[in-house]
C-alpha cells in the first residue's frame, strides 16, 4: 500500500507519494486545488493508495488559523468523496518555507514544484514517525 501526502493551498496543491515499503517520499505533482478530487480519483485508480496524509497548517503557537479551517474543510470534502482511504492530518509547520528554500537552489526548476516538495517533506516526517513508532512497539 502506498501513502500520499497533500500540501493543500488556496490555489495549488502539492502531492507526494511513498514507495511500496513506506520508506521514501517522492514529490509527485502540483495540481490546481479546484481539480484536486479529479486528480485524486486518477491517482487512486493508477496506484495502490490506502492512506492520505494532509498537511495541517497550525500556527507557530499551535492554534488554528483561517487557513487551518480551509484545509480542514477541504479534507472533510475529500474524505466524503473517497471514504475507502484512511485520512489523517500531519503538522506541517515550516515545511512550505523549507520547500521554498530547497527549490530556490534550482532557479530553472518549475516554481510549482515547491508545493510537491512541501508535500514530500510532510510525507517524509510522517513515514519517519511511523518507522520509529513501529520500531519501539
Amino acid at each position: 500500500m502506498k501513502i500520499i501526502a497533500l500540501d493543500i493551498g488556496d490555489v495549488w496543491t502539492g502531492s507526494a507519494i511513498s514507495d511500496q515499503l513506506g520508506i521514501i517520499a517522492t514529490p509527485l505533482k502540483t495540481v490546481l486545488t479546484k481539480d484536486l478530487a479529479i486528480f485524486m480519483r486518477q491517482l487512486i485508480d493508477e496506484k495502490k493508495i490506502g492512506e492520505v496524509v494532509v498537511g495541517y497548517p497550525k500556527t507557530m503557537r499551535g492554534t488554528e488559523s483561517e487557513q487551518t479551517r480551509k484545509i480542514l474543510s477541504q479534507k472533510e470534502f475529500l474524505e466524503k468523496a473517497f471514504p475507502e482511504l484512511k485520512w489523517l492530518l500531519w503538522d506541517e509547520r515550516l515545511t512550505s518555507q523549507h520547500a521554498q528554500k530547497i527549490q530556490s537552489r534550482y532557479a530553472s526548476a518549475d516554481k510549482l514544484m515547491s508545493h510537491s516538495v512541501a508535500a514530500a517533506l510532510i510525507l517524509s516526517g510522517y513515514l519517519d514517525s511511523q518507522r520509529f513508532h513501529n520500531h519501539i512497539d
